[in-house]
């Protein structure tokens, strides 16, 4: 009988003690789960809809002896119609910055110029064949008594020898009597990125990904309506 209430009593520490070891273990594994969940989106701040709220900073950037150049778009923004539903208030770019370098693979953060293409700008850029050029002209203050005090000219232009591009800005500021030139080439490489992330940006800073990332119609959401507008505008001209 002592023999008997010895094993029964080493039994039940030993079944006492894997208890203790299981639940210890799971309680490492839970807090171990909720640890890698709250890192997981630690810092993540969600609209509704799933896209971040976060601004996000994602240029592209060329880095050369004399001048440093790097590309972001700007998305439009949208303005609530009384009718319903959303239009275009100020139509996104492509934002071009430059600045200028003084010294090697230093440069000047302060001395920034920048220059904005517009949707239709954006489409001369991705045509260009591997001899071609464009030039565009802007007035920053063409709508200000200050028209014509500022003009800011971009040229593209192709290697001699078709082996990429030469992005040049001049900036002209009469009022504060600066002239500011910047010169960046960019091998076929380079432009080749520019050219495919230009693609993809362009039917963003339109506005037109809107349109696909509509909940589907329902059928019975007025389509004759919507439908015969569609018409008049294509075939009564």
């Amino acid at each position: 009988m002592l023999k008997l209430s010895k094993l029964l009593s080493h039994s039940r520490n030993q079944l006492s003690q894997k208890r203790l070891f299981v639940e210890a273990v799971n309680h490492q594994w839970l807090r171990g789960m909720s640890t890698k969940a709250s890192l997981s989106t630690a810092g993540q701040n969600f609209l509704p809809d799933g896209r971040s709220a976060a601004k996000i900073f994602a240029p592209y950037s060329i880095y050369k002896g004399k001048a440093a150049l790097s590309a972001s778009p700007i998305l439009p923004t949208f303005s609530k119609l009384e009718s319903g539903g959303i239009r275009v208030d100020r139509r996104g770019v492509i934002f071009l910055t430059f600045w200028p370098a003084i010294g090697e693979r230093k440069y000047d953060w302060d001395k920034k110029q920048t220059f904005a293409l517009s949707a239709t700008e954006v489409g001369s850029l991705i045509s260009l064949g591997p001899k071609d050029s464009c030039e565009f002209f802007h007035d920053p203050s063409m709508l200000s008594s200050n028209a014509g005090q500022v003009r800011k000219s971009l040229s593209i232009k192709a290697h001699d020898n078709a082996g990429g591009y030469f992005i040049s800005l001049n900036v002209v500021n009469n009022i504060l009597k600066t002239n500011d030139r910047f010169v960046v080439p960019v091998t076929t490489a380079e432009f080749a990125v520019m050219r495919t992330a230009f693609n993809f940006a362009l039917p963003h800073i339109m506005g037109w990904d809107r349109y696909t990332n509509q909940p589907p119609k329902s059928v019975d959401e007025n389509p004759p309506r919507l439908a015969s507008e569609f018409m008049a505008t294509e075939w009564n001209r």
